[in-house]
């Protein structure tokens, strides 16, 4: 007989006359913090978070690649300032319309559907990358490949928070949100094969390394339908029922799984349910209810989206520029600081829930910021080959790394739930807008003069952002860490007490 067999069941969500769709105590939330982990938390992570794994392998590819469409026979009249200039900065610009634009649907009608539509357009934006034949077509669907996977940041990691135990939540989401990096280091590698011309035309081997993201975007298809809706999301909006049986269901199979009785729930909450919730009141609550953790997160995307786009669609291009490492050769080097940059998330993510958010933010924004610093210096100086300088971003890397998750960790969490999605798009909008469009411009421009003081600019540029956030954060950064997110931020639509 198994565990569960012996086991109460909890009481159900009690509903009471109020609004228009009506109030319902409930204590879901609490029955979802109080979870051990179990195969059920690994299909949310492997469903949800692989998706990263496409994004670096994504991005990745077309800074390896872009010398190689510049040349002649490539079958893209394109140059490669081109590729990671105007194209990443187009894909930037669609990551944040598809943020904002998916971000408010994510809100309104549920993470499930949107996650599964974010992705369909993702795959059918980079298929049609893959038959580029002018550049326009090219920049085009570069757009478009961002504006899905702007969307899969707001839907899936407003999913992810509101379905990881509170005991996990931080080093769970900055672990998914690391694996870019894997997939970084699959596109490094492969660039490496798809760009070998003895094995692969010109015109061909680019094509195929898209061709291949759009494969691997298919299974993660498959395994993202089984990943179901956030019960959170459905007890605000008048599905009470629902996230009740869902819950349910995953308590019994955990029972079963663990052979041993789930403790009761520490608490329940009162909730005014809604249909949806409108732009004004979302700002509102953001901007005038909680500033200090609004510039707190607009101050942590937009340093860290300097620095990662700058780097990751130019890093190539100084390796070749700077120091003559042939263009079929770059994606070695960028897998050894892919590797650097998952090592942070993996090894200090843990820290994060015992030692804590604003330590472990800020430090890590502040010390990535100081070795950025100095490896510009090195590099003025001529004290680098192509060897040391990528071992030097490997470090700086591995501590920016799990600061740039922490961004996305923390503007998930900080807000109340009803805003959750929509904030995350908005700050990685504005923050990526701000950062992640004008960086690979802004790098694109400097490293193209071949001059090495324009290259040293852009790197100070970056670590200097860095360093302002970490400050921001050591002031701003809120304790999050294991406590539930009803805590951190109570919902709007929550109940007040009368008497």
């Amino acid at each position: 007989m198994t565990a569960s067999s012996s086991t109460p069941a909890p009481p159900p969500d009690r509903e009471r006359p109020g609004n228009e769709t009506g109030t319902v105590t409930t204590a879901v939330p609490a029955r979802l913090d109080r979870l051990p982990w179990s195969r059920w938390h690994w299909m949310i992570v492997i469903g949800l978070g692989t998706v990263w794994i496409l994004d670096g392998l994504e991005v990745t590819t077309v800074g390896n690649i872009a010398s190689r469409l510049s040349e002649e026979g490539s079958g893209l009249a394109i140059s490669s300032a081109q590729v990671t200039g105007t194209a990443a900065a187009l894909y930037v610009a669609g990551a944040c319309a598809g943020a904002l634009f998916f971000g408010r649907l994510t809100d309104k009608f549920g993470r499930k559907k949107l996650f599964m539509v974010t992705l369909a357009v993702y795959l059918g934006a980079t298929a049609l990358t893959a038959l580029s034949f002018d550049a326009w077509w090219f920049f085009l669907f570069r757009f478009l490949t961002g504006f899905g996977i702007g969307g899969e940041y707001a839907a899936i990691n407003s999913a992810i928070d509101e379905l990881i135990p509170s005991k996990y939540r931080g080093r769970v989401d900055l672990i998914i949100n690391g694996s870019y990096w894997l997939g970084a280091i699959g596109g490094s590698l492969l660039s490496v094969v798809m760009l070998n011309t003895s094995i692969f035309p010109k015109d061909l081997g680019w094509r195929l390394t898209f061709a291949l993201g759009v494969v691997l975007g298919l299974v993660i298809l498959l395994v993202r339908r089984h990943v179901p809706e956030s019960p959170r999301w459905q007890f605000i909006h008048g599905r009470g029922e629902e996230a009740d049986a869902l819950v349910t269901s995953v308590e019994r199979e955990i029972e079963e799984e663990k052979g041993e009785r789930l403790p009761p729930p520490a608490s329940e909450i009162t909730i005014h349910q809604r249909k949806s919730i409108g732009f004004g009141l979302i700002a509102k609550t953001v901007f005038r209810d909680y500033p200090k953790r609004a510039t707190l997160g607009l101050s942590l995307f937009v340093g860290q989206a300097f620095l990662y786009n700058a780097i990751t669609f130019g890093f190539g291009a100084i390796l070749t520029k700077f120091f003559d490492v042939p263009s079929g050769s770059t994606g070695y080097y960028f897998a050894v600081i892919a590797a650097g940059n998952f090592l942070g998330p993996l090894f200090l993510g843990k820290l994060f829930d015992t030692v804590g958010r604003r330590i472990m933010i800020s430090s890590t924004y502040i010390v990535s910021g100081v070795l950025l610093f100095v490896t510009a210096w090195l590099f003025d100086r001529g004290s680098l080959s192509a060897t040391t300088l990528t071992a030097c971003w490997c470090v700086v890397l591995f501590f920016a790394s799990a600061g740039a998750s922490s961004a996305y960790l923390t503007v998930s969490e900080i807000f109340p739930m009803e805003t959750r999605a929509m904030a995350i798009a908005f700050f990685y909008a504005i923050g990526t807008a701000a950062g992640g469009i004008s960086g690979p411009l802004i790098f694109a421009k400097l490293t193209e003069s071949g001059v090495v003081g324009d290259t040293v600019l852009a790197f100070q540029i970056g670590a200097g952002l860095m360093c302002a956030a970490g400050l921001v954060a050591a002031a701003f950064a809120v304790k999050a860490e294991q406590q539930s997110l009803e805590d951190i931020a109570r919902p709007l639509s929550e109940a007040k007490a009368s008497g």
